[in-house]
């Protein structure tokens, strides 16, 4: 499989992010859920071993039974042509990795680690699954420095089938138990083994066992002791010490009983209380017994009688009889040790034959860099094979340059076997994606993280917010390299702005056609105006002078003219005097003494000044024979006054002026 093919039309393969004895792994897009999944492809020369792929299927349905924080969840098993295992994606680095890159790692850090994947294979033993192959290569640490253990129970498959595949044991053999390495069956105590190797690398930085070729590490393993960690670093606590000699005995009777007692002990291991402990030293068995074995020495021969010149041999029937025994036997011996040399100088003679016929080990040449028939030319002089070549973009290889080998350049690999190679593509296309309408300054971090030039250009736009893309220079589904590709965003400004004018005095219609013009949405209210006339525009919101955009809101006021005043109205009380006349007239009538007087009548005129009567019109106008009292309402605006005067027989009597109502 191909970077860009999808399996199952639903996995698309990104690119190759590991390989092993059976599989490979690769990133991949899941084209349903919209996010990056690790897709385990079993590998094509397994792909007609039907043990092998039963074997597959088995160990991956059964860890998808295994659902812990410290393991890699499998979310998918199937088929598509080959088998494969879907995974969650973990983005981080591998525990080799990260030993490699933070050596020395503290105590309390690599406790932390440990005690994870301890918790992880403690569930998984739970569960009747061993994992067989634990090293760092198959321990994930995310960025967040949570640890996940993935491949389990994957490895069966392979120790299964009889197909030896180096490059994988390679890797496998610094962390196999000895029971492993005999041959035997891998229990839960051979990864408590394996989980103290592990421990030993996140101490020292190394393994503890290293060689030339897997057997003699292998042998290693079941044969020397754990080299010391105290001598590498003197300040380790023992007890720490201990945690990995007794996790690494030989013997899996003298291990932990189980890798929860090991993740108690591991625990406790830097608490200060432990800090006096000693040395573990595993006991001693009978099978640690040196044998010494007596060496099997040939018979010796002996030599035959042989008759004296001129005299006769004593013959007796006895002597007769022993020297026919003698001779058979002595010529039985030497048949027998003739043999026994014929064997043995046939079995060196095979030893040694075999021996310089075996293929040598060779170390795998650096290709990097060079074209595919430079690669083959270098593998044939070393007598190795050009095996799959693999294309796959590469940022810093040019194209058709090999990357990278599998096995990896300076490893260890017999003579006739095959190297797969790496070939570059170049440097990978990326499909632009379709930013319309999305904020710049997130799709600009986006893109400059992937690799391009980013370039802005802003523009005014009436419904695209500003701050956001109106349109890109590289259409929506075009492949390009994003580090040799430069992109333009046009980026909203906003609505395009102007100033407003002063609209004072215009109509209605003036102030509608300006909006129009300007795609404007107007308000209109009306209110009293002591000065604008009727129907003109009094005041606007905006101010005139300030800045308005495209689809924007102003609103004006239209007056209504002045505003009426209130009237107020209210009553005054004026008493009128009478004045008899008749006493004034210059003349006296005679009196008729039986007949009463008769009062000769008042004329009596009122004027009234406010809002609805003058002095220009009699507001009131009657007679009176006596003193009257007379009840005048005046109405009047708000903040002015009335006023009124009394005419009697036309003479002007009173007058008051500045009446308000709260005189």
């Amino acid at each position: 499989m191909r970077p860009g093919e999808r399996i199952n039309n639903r996995y698309k393969l990104i690119r190759e992010i590991g390989s092993g004895g059976m599989a490979k792994v690769f990133l991949a897009e899941d084209l349903i859920l919209e996010r990056q999944v690790a897709v385990k492809l079993m590998a094509y020369n397994f792909h007609e071993d039907e043990a092998s792929i039963r074997r597959f299927k088995r160990e991956a349905l059964s860890t998808t039974e295994l659902l812990h924080p410290n393991i890699v969840d499998v979310v998918d098993v199937g088929e598509d042509d080959l088998p494969y295992i879907v995974m969650e994606y973990v983005e981080g680095y591998d525990l080799k990795e990260y030993i490699k890159a933070h050596h020395p790692i503290p105590y309390k850090k690599t406790v932390n680690i440990m005690m994870q994947i301890l918790s992880a294979v403690e569930y998984a033993h739970r569960h009747n699954i061993i994992h067989r192959d634990l090293k760092p290569q198959n321990i994930l640490i995310a960025h967040d420095e949570t640890v996940k253990i993935t491949d389990f129970g994957i490895a069966v498959a392979l120790s299964e089938n009889s197909i030896t595949q180096t490059n994988s044991l390679l890797g496998s053999v610094h962390y196999i138990s000895p029971e492993q390495a005999r041959g035997s069956m891998a229990t839960k105590q051979s990864d408590i083994y394996s989980l103290g190797i592990l421990l030993y690398e996140l101490l020292s930085g190394s393994v503890p066992f290293d060689g030339e070729s897997p057997v003699s590490i292998a042998l290693k393993h079941f044969q020397n002791s754990i080299p010391s960690l105290k001598e590498k670093d003197n300040s380790l606590p023992q007890a720490l010490e201990n945690v990995v000699l007794k996790a690494t005995s030989k013997e899996p009777i003298q291990r932990y009983p189980s890798v929860h007692m090991m993740k108690e002990d591991l625990k406790t291991a830097l608490s200060a209380k432990r800090a006096g402990e000693t040395k573990f030293l595993p006991e001693k068995t009978t099978d640690d017994e040196t044998r010494v074995l007596t060496p099997v020495t040939p018979p010796e021969t002996m030599p035959l009688p042989q008759p004296s010149v001129g005299s006769e041999p004593v013959k007796s029937s006895k002597n007769k009889g022993l020297n026919r025994s003698q001779t058979v036997k002595t010529s039985k011996k030497k048949k027998t040790l003739t043999f026994i040399i014929i064997f043995l100088t046939i079995a060196v003679l095979s030893m040694i034959a075999f021996i310089f016929t075996q293929p040598r080990e060779v170390e795998i040449p650096q290709l990097e860099g060079m074209s595919v028939e430079e690669a083959e030319i270098e593998l044939k002089r070393l007598n190795l094979e050009l095996g799959e070549v693999i294309e796959q973009n590469d940022e810093a290889i040019g194209e058709g340059r090999v990357i990278r080998t599998n096995p990896a350049a300076e490893s260890i690999l017999k003579e006739s076997n095959e190297v797969d190679i790496y070939i570059s593509l170049g440097k990978k296309p990326v499909s632009v994606l379709n930013y319309s309408e999305e904020n710049y300054e997130d799709i600009r971090a986006r893109l400059t993280e992937q690799g391009f030039t980013v370039e802005r250009e802003n523009k005014n736009h009436n419904f695209i917010p500003e701050g956001h893309i109106i349109s890109q220079s590289i259409d929506s589904g075009d492949k390009v390299v994003p580090s040799d590709s430069t992109i333009v965003l046009t980026v909203s400004a906003g609505p395009e702005g102007h100033d407003i004018i002063d609209f004072t005095g215009y109509s209605i219609e003036g102030v509608e056609k300006y909006a129009d013009e300007h795609n404007l949405s107007v308000t209109i209210t009306r209110e009293p105006h002591e000065s604008i006339p009727e129907d003109q525009v009094a005041s606007q919101s905006p101010e005139a002078g300030s800045l308005v955009y495209n689809g924007s809101r102003i609103s004006v006021v239209l007056s209504t003219g002045p505003e009426e005043p209130e009237i107020i109205s209210f009553d005054r009380a004026i008493t009128i005097e009478y004045v008899d006349t008749s006493k004034n007239n210059g003349t006296e009538d005679e009196e008729d003494p039986d007949e009463q007087p008769v009062n000769e009548p008042n004329h009596i005129e009122i004027y009234v000044n406010d809002n609805e009567n003058s002095y220009d019109e009699v507001y009131r106008e009657f007679d009176i024979y006596e003193d009257a009292i007379e009840i005048i309402s005046f109405n009047v605006k708000e903040n002015e006054t009335g006023s009124y005067k009394v005419i009697r027989n036309g003479k002007e009597i009173i007058e008051k002026t500045d009446i308000t109502p709260n005189d």
